[in-house]
C-alpha cells in the first residue's frame, strides 16, 4: 500500500510511530495528484512548494518531540471558499478570481495548529451554489458528476489526492459528493464549526465540515475544529472541547434507529433503496432496534429551503451582482437575478416554515436516536444529464433531485453524516446518512463507525 492510500487514522498512527515521515507522505500524495489531477480536476490550485515546505517543518518538529496530535503531517485540501493566508479564494469564480486571502479563516487556522498540511484548494460550484461541481469529474468514473458543490473536496479524497478535505454545506454540498464519490462526509449541528473566513452562500444554512475517507478519520478533523469563534454570530458557546472519535466497539444495543415511512424513499432508484436498506439492516443486526417514523411537514422542505436560500445568496451578491453580472456563469447569475425578485413575504414565511420544521423534527428525535435514509436517491449521473425520470414518469432536475433529501438536516440545523454503503451494478457509490439531535455527532459517529467496522475495507477510486 502506498502513503497515499492510507487513511487519516493510519498515516497518523504511522507518523507517530516514526514508521513515516510527513515528507514521505506528503510525497506521495503530490506524486498521486499528478498522476489522476490531469483527469479529475479536484483542484483550483496545488500549492506543492508550501506543500512540501510544511511537511518538512512537520518532520523536524515530530523528530524533536513536539508531536501536536493525529493531524500533525497529514495532506489536506480546502474547498476553495474557505480562506488560507497568501492563498487565493476564488469560489471558483471570475468574480473572485484576483481575491487573495491575507488571514485564515478559523477553520484553517485551527488545522494549522494542529500541524495539518495543505495540498491546495479545492474546486467548488460557483459561490457553491450548485450541485454538480462541472469543472470536476467523478472519481469513479469520468464521464458523471462528482457532486456539488464540495465536489472538488470529496474527489481529491476519493482519488487519493488529499488524506481529507473541508468542505461547506447549504443544502447538501459536503453530503452530496460525498456519497457520490463513495466517501464521509460530516455537515455538523449549525455554528459548531465557525463560519469565519468563509465565503457565505446562505448564511442561516451554511455549515462547514469534514470529507474523509472512514467515519473515525471524520470524527479526528470535527475535534480538531469544534468550538466556539465569537467572529461568527452563529457560532455556538457549547460544548465545550470534546473528543468525538468513537469507541471500537459495534454493540449498538438499546439504540433506536428510525427508519423513515415517508419522503426518504420517495422517488428513489431500486439499487439505492436496496442498498440503504442493508445497511439499516446491519445496524438492527448490531443491535439496534428499528422504529418506524413519518418525516414532518414534507410538503414545505423545498419551498423552505429555496426560499431561505435564494433570498440570502442574492443579498451577499447585490454588489457584485449590479456591477459584474457578465462574470457569473449563466447558471448562478440566472438564480441570483431570481432572488431580486423575491418578495421579503416569501422569505419570511420560509423562515417561519423553518421554526415549525424544526420543532416538529425536535418531536420526532425524540422518538428514536437517529434516523437513517438514504443521503441521494440517486447515484452520479452523466455530465450532460439535466433530469430524472422516476418509474411513475415524474421527471425531477438533477440539482431538485440530489439536495431533495440532504436539504432537511440544513434548514432544521440538525447533524448528518453520510457514509457509503455498496455500489450500484455500474460501480457507482451509494450513501446513507444518519441524521440526529442537535450536538448529536458523537451518536451519529458510533453508529457509523459501527457500521463501518462491519464491512470489508473500501479501495481507492479508480476512474483516472
Amino acid at each position: 500500500m502506498q502513503p497515499y492510500e492510507l487513511s487519516l487514522a493510519a498515516a497518523a498512527d504511522a507518523i507517530r510511530e516514526r514508521q513515516l515521515s510527513p515528507v514521505e507522505l506528503a510525497d506521495s500524495v503530490l506524486q498521486r495528484i499528478a498522476h489522476v489531477e490531469p483527469h479529475l480536476q479536484a483542484y483550483v490550485t496545488v500549492t506543492a512548494e508550501r506543500t512540501r515546505r510544511a511537511a518538512r517543518e512537520a518532520e523536524h518538529d515530530i523528530a524533536n518531540g513536539r508531536y501536536l496530535g493525529p493531524l500533525h503531517g497529514i495532506p489536506m485540501g480546502v474547498k476553495d471558499l474557505i480562506d488560507v493566508a497568501g492563498a487565493a479564494t476564488t469560489a471558483s469564480s471570475r468574480v473572485r478570481a484576483d481575491h487573495h486571502a491575507q488571514t485564515d479563516s478559523t477553520v484553517a487556522a485551527r488545522l494549522a495548529e494542529a500541524g495539518a498540511v495543505l495540498m491546495g484548494k479545492t474546486h467548488t460550484h460557483e459561490f457553491a451554489y450548485g450541485l454538480t461541481t462541472p469543472q470536476t469529474h467523478n472519481a469513479w468514473d469520468r464521464s458523471r458528476v462528482a457532486g456539488g458543490s464540495s465536489g472538488g473536496s470529496a474527489v481529491a479524497v476519493a482519488s487519493g489526492m488529499a488524506t481529507f478535505a473541508l468542505g461547506t454545506d447549504t443544502g447538501g454540498s459536503i453530503r452530496v459528493p460525498a456519497a457520490l464519490n463513495g466517501v464521509v462526509g460530516l455537515k455538523p449541528t449549525y455554528g459548531l464549526l465557525p463560519r469565519h473566513g468563509v465565503t457565505s452562500l446562505s448564511w442561516s444554512l451554511d455549515h462547514v465540515g469534514p470529507i474523509t475517507r472512514t467515519v473515525e478519520d471524520a470524527a479526528t478533523v470535527l475535534t480538531a475544529l469544534a468550538g466556539h469563534d465569537h467572529r461568527d454570530p452563529a457560532s455556538l458557546t457549547t460544548p465545550p472541547a470534546t473528543d468525538y472519535r468513537p469507541d471500537a466497539g459495534t454493540d449498538l444495543s438499546g439504540l433506536r434507529v428510525g427508519v423513515p415511512r415517508t419522503y426518504y424513499f420517495d422517488h428513489i432508484e431500486p439499487e439505492v433503496e436496496a442498498a440503504v436498506r442493508r445497511a439499516i439492516d446491519q445496524l438492527q443486526a448490531l443491535g439496534a432496534h428499528l422504529v418506524e417514523v413519518e418525516i414532518p411537514m414534507t410538503r414545505y422542505i423545498q419551498a423552505t429551503q429555496w426560499g431561505l436560500m435564494v433570498a440570502e445568496a442574492t443579498a451577499y451578491h447585490e454588489g457584485t451582482l449590479r456591477t459584474v453580472p457578465e462574470l457569473y456563469q449563466d447558471d448562478v447569475r440566472i438564480l441570483l437575478e431570481a432572488g431580486e425578485l423575491m418578495p421579503a413575504g416569501d422569505y419570511l414565511r420560509a423562515q417561519r416554515s423553518r421554526t415549525l420544521m424544526r420543532q416538529e423534527w425536535t418531536r420526532t428525535l425524540q422518538e428514536v436516536d437517529v434516523i437513517a435514509a438514504p443521503t441521494v436517491p440517486a447515484t452520479a449521473v452523466k455530465a450532460d444529464q439535466d433530469t430524472i425520470t422516476w418509474a411513475d414518469g415524474t421527471v425531477e432536475g438533477v440539482s431538485d433531485a440530489y439536495v431533495r433529501l440532504s436539504s432537511p438536516a440544513n434548514i432544521t440545523g440538525i447533524p448528518s453524516l453520510s457514509v457509503p454503503v455498496g455500489h450500484d451494478t455500474a460501480g457507482l457509490p451509494i450513501g446513507m446518512q444518519l441524521l440526529g439531535r442537535p450536538l448529536g455527532e458523537s451518536v451519529l459517529l458510533r453508529v457509523g463507525h459501527a457500521y463501518e467496522q462491519t464491512q470489508p475495507a473500501r479501495d481507492l477510486a479508480h476512474a483516472a
